[in-house]
């Protein structure tokens, strides 16, 4: 089976590749090809992977390619994780937005918006693509904003694009291990969109344990959510936010945090990343140790001003293994294979929650089989929720309708749509601000 990664000399492939080094089954991935434009970055990678493999019987073979004809044609999955703009782009938008005195991270807010409208018309092209030289193969997408991305996908693509995220995974583990639960065992009652969802029930065994823990001042402190949004906001809530709706509901303190910041979370990560694609450079360098002290670093300081912000202290030890590659690789296995299990994705909504309409990507449990993802029935949100969701999902189709096009006024309504932009003045500058830094926003007119 051939799998092909797009954005394959990303600093995450090494995640994937190790998942599928411990997959023996019959009908596993025997090739790999990786695509990205910098040959650089791809030499670089196939290295820590070559590492990865050295021990390993029958691994994976590895090609790559700067072709993306040739690294789609023939393949059985595409794992799509480009960032368009690279970490320069993504420390541009933060600082444009945080010099507006609004967000920049680069899933929310404005940052998220200008991320999107980079994106999209790449996604949509690749979409395309992947339609005409492998219209059999499953996309599998991990590129930010990941419901943005998907639904740009899905017009092309259908049910055969599913978008994926560690963040709910991470989120249920947590929950289930302060429960003293198996979180194999757990069906987790998520719903929302991407970056943007509520834990409102963990059942085990048919019983709903979520309440014993927002019962537990003590429980609920213990863990990341409950450090990160305060035992009283949980409680008010009756549910667990995704760690991202920090932004959301503690947004002021998240922007005077990052404007404080020495650098910014994409700065870090460009430098850092920077560092670790010179040192793979020297022969006599072990590529897989430089690579995993960088990955422990990167894990370590994960949302670590908004920790700081809260006084949640350093991130839990059992949190810096990473994630996404797993639900990847189970997604996979579960299409391929027919090994039929439930995970909790990103796709189209059909009638899962009424108050969006079919085409639009959410993110909620899904079973998995071999013809794809089905989104579970869900409960209704509550009126808080419901209003955030219908308010971002505007804002995304204003980015899916202005990177169509072209429109200016397009992108400025979607900047100025959203909750956590103050004044369609600051959209306008914005947008202005963006288009001067970002040749790939030239399409703006």
């Amino acid at each position: 089976m051939k799998l092909t990664i797009l954005g394959g000399g990303g600093f995450r492939v090494p995640l994937v590749y190790g998942a599928l080094l411990t997959d023996r089954a019959e009908g596993r991935v025997t090739e790999v090809v990786l695509h990205d434009l910098d040959a650089g970055r791809l030499s670089a990678v196939a290295r820590v992977l070559a590492e990865q493999a050295a021990d390993v019987p029958d691994a994976p073979a590895v090609t790559a390619t700067t072709d993306l004809d040739e690294a789609l044609r023939g393949a059985d999955f595409v794992f799509s994780a480009i960032r368009v703009g690279g970490l320069e782009g993504r420390a541009n938008d933060e600082r444009v937005a945080l010099a507006q005195g609004v967000l920049g991270q680069e899933t929310v807010g404005a940052g998220g918006i200008a991320y999107g409208l980079r994106t999209v018309p790449v996604a949509v092209d690749i979409a395309r693509r992947v339609a005409r030289l492998a219209p059999d193969a499953w996309v599998i997408n991990f590129t930010n904003p990941a419901g943005l991305v998907t639904e740009a996908m899905s017009g092309h693509l259908g049910d055969r694009v599913i978008g994926i995220c560690d963040s709910p995974v991470g989120l249920g583990r947590r929950i289930a291990r302060v429960l003293g639960a198996n979180p194999k065992e757990a069906w987790i009652d998520y719903v929302g969109l991407n970056h943007l969802g509520w834990v409102r029930g963990l059942h085990v065994a048919g019983r709903d344990e979520l309440p014993r823990l927002l019962a537990d001042p003590g429980l609920l402190g213990s863990f990341e959510e409950g450090k990160l949004f305060g035992v009283d906001w949980l409680r008010s809530l009756g549910a667990i936010p995704n760690e991202y709706l920090h932004y959301y509901y503690f947004n002021r303190e998240a922007v005077r945090a990052y404007q404080q910041a020495e650098k910014t979370r994409g700065a870090f990560l460009r430098d850092q990343q920077a560092h670790f694609y010179e040192a793979v450079t020297d022969p006599g360098a072990r590529a897989l140790d430089v690579w995993d002290r960088t990955r422990a670093e990167r894990e370590a300081t994960y949302m670590s001003e908004n920790r700081e912000t809260a006084g949640a202290g350093e991130r839990d030890a059992d949190d810096l293994s990473g994630g996404y590659e797993k639900v990847a690789l189970a997604l996979m296995r579960a299409i391929a294979r027919d090994e039929r299990t439930t995970l909790i994705l990103n796709v189209r909504n059909r009638d899962t929650l009424s108050v969006l309409d079919g085409e639009a990507v959410i993110e909620v449990p899904c079973l998995v089989d071999a013809n794809g993802a089905h989104p579970v029935a869900v409960a209704p949100l509550p009126d808080h929720a419901t209003g955030l969701v219908c308010a971002v999902k505007a804002v995304e189709r204003e980015v899916l309708a202005a990177a169509e096009s072209g429109s200016r006024t397009t992108a400025v309504k979607a900047f100025a749509l959203h909750p956590l932009v103050d004044s369609v003045n600051v959209a306008r500058r914005l947008v202005e601000g963006y288009t001067e830094v970002h040749p790939g926003l030239a399409y703006l007119k």
